[in-house]
């Protein structure tokens, strides 16, 4: 397991980068002289580079070596917000932040997938969960030291320290990673197919269902919370919930490991994410410690999800096209985080109370929940007509 700690050294730094833009834009737009709606693009290019680069590299160049593949990625990526640190205008900034989304994107998707491959299949779970957590402890303890340090040296030192970290990560890889197996070329048919494979699509759906209701509402926990609760000071809670992330995403590997319940798993988390986002508001209103334990369920449940939907992935993908279903499944995750924060900035413009989006973000979890349940059916009903069938040839 040695050897995926590097690969999460990685993965950290990608959370904090995703994550820690939002909180530097109001700077940002000063410094650079442009308003914070356009300045907010820089959230929306490193996303859709992320979620576009992920499955297209993975799949185009899927015979590559993979450990060449993720230097290549990471080495992308640390140039990319070192550009970023560097860039005087607004146009340039854009730029940098779609190089460096792609780098982030290609990464991420084969990150994961090379963890998986350098440990026995009995720890496959531990290896996806380490990776998970590195991306959600980049969140929790990246991006407050990340504002922290803007707020008392300038945007740019943060990008500068994300940058630092991104060449320390590929300075690890290159010196220890050990060679990871490579899985076959796949045609683009098959890549293709990826996109409408029974096993494979109900799946990705989920995940972006559940980042459209998790990511999303995270956007907006600020002002549900002063609408829910009257809290100012929202800092103590958005901690609470990524400390929940971390737990969520560490846990949920071994337990994966152990019972092998992988479908169960994923939709009794998808319960609690519905739960806990339901009831946020009226804990929030009435009882503030409520709050804070609605948001460390949501954000254990929210991050714990990944861990075994990934490990289905690459179950039901095969070796074939599992590294092309983990990238489409990652674009699932950053398309579900913008689609939720837009819906969420639309439903707000509209007039709706920011303490009813908890709400709303509920009801498209429990979307998903539904979606999950009703492939397991099918996926019920495919097997006992191929049993039967057996039976009948026997």
């Amino acid at each position: 397991m040695r050897k995926v700690w590097l690969l999460t050294l990685g993965a950290f730094t990608l959370g904090l980068d995703a994550y820690v833009m939002a909180g530097l834009l109001p700077v940002l737009a000063q410094d650079v002289g442009t308003r914070l709606s356009l300045a907010g693009q820089l959230v929306t290019v490193f996303t859709l580079a992320y979620a576009i680069c992920a499955p297209l590299v993975a799949g185009l160049l899927s015979g590559v070596r993979p450990r060449l593949l993720i230097l290549a990625a990471l080495a992308v990526f640390t140039v990319g917000n070192g550009l970023t640190a560097l860039a005087p205008s607004l146009a340039t900034l854009l730029a940098a932040r779609i190089v460096a989304g792609a780098g982030a994107g290609v990464y991420s998707a084969l990150s994961t997938a090379a963890a998986a491959a350098l440990v026995p299949e009995e720890k496959r779970g531990r290896a996806l969960a380490l990776v998970m957590g590195g991306m959600s402890a980049g969140t929790v303890l990246g991006v407050p030291i990340g504002v922290l340090l803007a707020e008392h040296t300038g945007w740019r030192a943060t990008l500068w320290l994300v940058t630092g970290l991104g060449a320390v990560a590929l300075g690890g890889l290159a010196a220890l990673l050990p060679p990871v197996p490579a899985g076959p070329a796949v045609p683009v048919r098959a890549r293709l197919a990826a996109l409408t494979d029974r096993a494979v699509a109900p799946v990705v759906t989920v995940s972006f269902l559940a980042a459209v209701a998790s990511l999303g509402l995270y956007t907006y926990l600020a002002p549900v919370l002063a609408a829910a609760g009257g809290v100012h000071e929202v800092t103590p809670y958005l901690w609470a919930w990524g400390a929940g992330g971390v737990l969520g995403s560490v846990l949920a590997g071994p337990l994966v490991d152990r019972t092998g319940r992988v479908r169960p798993l994923v939709g009794g988390v998808l319960v609690v994410i519905v739960a806990a986002q339901a009831l946020l508001p009226t804990l929030a209103g009435a009882v503030l410690p409520g709050a804070v334990v609605a948001l460390v369920a949501w954000g254990a449940a929210g991050w714990a999800l990944q861990v075994p939907q990934q490990h289905r992935l690459l179950t039901a993908a095969g070796e074939e096209r599992g590294t092309v279903a983990l990238a489409l499944n990652n674009s699932a995750l950053y398309l579900g985080s913008a689609v939720g924060s837009a819906l969420g900035g639309l439903a707000l413009a509209a007039g709706l109370a920011p303490d009813a989006l908890p709400w709303a973000a509920a009801g498209v979890a429990a979307l998903g929940l539904v979606v999950h349940l009703a492939a397991g059916r099918r996926s019920r009903g495919a097997a006992g007509v191929s049993t039967l069938g057996s039976y009948e040839h026997s």
